[in-house]
């Protein structure tokens, strides 16, 4: 057995209701004067926003998409560098966290983003004087963006989305205020939470050793299981939304572990159709455990004990995945959220390409990849 790693753990955060008026206090830790709140159009005016912005003094930029896009990305440095700010303040959901994650990192470099794409050592050609400090504030539980190393962005050149990767992209503090999410949409709080399941179950059985992620993806995922339905059903229950951003937070930390055929698929799905990140890891996770229950079935037990399932087994989870998606109104297919199959072949080789791949338990190429990709589409899961 291999037990040889290489393991990093998240920054600090502060956790609790009402921290989001320490935001001064994280941005002087930092050493931020000036800094740039970044967010997405769809929180640029809410009262959140504003207050955040009041505190810290910040100049806003909100000119990011719900899948940002390199424009996004350069647009945001255009206004960081026009306003001579000092760091980042990253608010709001995976894609606003993203995104400000990479225009903090862009802020001194010579080379395009794309440079910076998580191949190989290709994070060495980063200047790290040339990044500056981020404080994380995430409105959403789910991407977990705000304790990674790492930003989601579209290349809309060929509509595929890069992971654009450097150590030092760790956000230096994160606040997680449960009351930011507590005006989150039932659908989305059920699609954002699915998504930290996902991360937690995905670095679970990707293959490696690493039992500290393993660890924090357990209990991940059995927070997910408790609290989800919780925070779903009444939105204000603040002790139900902590432990979501808790466990959004653990997926992301467990993942570096290594993630696999769902977020491989979900990544050219979302930059191609223009879907919901976390809405479509939800959907897709049937499937892919399906192709990959050969490698993973032996795993399952504990998984199952954790969940407090009444069997031990593969199918026990399989079966709990199912019924837990329909019980937030998860779509079943990815032809209910707007996919269809015309451009199967395409995702398939796009998926293959995608570095969560090699995470995958079972190898995964470009034609299993488009096999589930098709079944998901029409879904068929058995």
């Amino acid at each position: 057995m291999n037990v040889k790693g290489n393991w990093n753990y998240p920054t600090t955060i502060w956790a609790g209701p009402g921290r989001l008026a320490e935001l001064p206090a994280a941005c002087q830790r930092l050493g931020i004067r000036r800094p740039l709140l970044v967010t997405d159009a769809g929180l640029a005016g809410a009262p959140m926003v504003r207050r955040a912005v009041e505190l810290s003094e910040a100049a806003l930029f909100a000119n990011v998409k719900g899948n940002p896009t390199g424009k996004n990305v350069d647009d945001g440095l255009k206004a960081l560098r026009d306003g001579k700010h000092d760091g980042v303040i990253a608010f709001g959901g995976g894609s606003a966290l993203d995104a400000a994650k990479a225009i903090a990192l862009m802020s001194g470099q010579n080379r395009p983003l794309w440079d910076f794409e998580d191949v190989g050592d290709n994070f060495k050609r980063v200047d790290p004087d040339g990044m500056l400090p981020v404080v994380a504030v995430p409105t959403t539980a789910g991407t977990g963006s705000e304790v990674g190393r790492a930003s989601v962005i579209t290349n809309e050149a060929d509509h595929e989305k890069k992971i654009i990767f450097h150590p030092k992209m760790m956000p230096g503090i994160v606040i997680s205020d449960p009351e930011l999410t507590v005006g989150l949409p039932p659908h989305i709080t059920a699609a954002t939470g699915i998504d930290a399941f996902v991360h937690c179950f995905e670095a679970y059985c990707a293959p490696g050793f690493h039992p500290m992620a393993e660890g924090i993806a357990l209990e991940g995922m059995r927070l997910v299981k408790d609290e989800l339905p919780r925070a779903v059903a009444d939105g204000k229950n603040i002790e139900a939304r902590a432990r979501m951003l808790a466990a959004a937070s653990m997926g992301a930390v467990a993942f570096q572990k290594g993630l696999g055929g769902v977020h491989a698929l979900a990544h050219p799905i979302g930059a191609v159709y223009d879907t919901h990140h976390g809405l479509t890891n939800a959907v897709l996770l049937p499937y892919v455990m399906q192709h990959n229950r050969p490698a993973i079935e032996a795993r399952m037990g504990l998984v199952a004990r954790v969940l407090g399932l009444p069997r031990a087994d593969y199918s026990a989870v399989f079966e709990w995945v199912l019924a837990f998606r329909k019980a937030l109104a998860i779509p079943h297919t990815l032809k209910e959220i707007g996919v269809d199959a015309a451009r199967a072949a395409e995702i398939g080789r796009m998926a293959e390409r995608d570095p969560s791949a090699g995470g995958n338990p079972c190898p995964v190429d470009a034609a299993a990849l488009e096999g589930v990709f098709r079944k998901a589409v029409a879904g068929e899961v058995s």
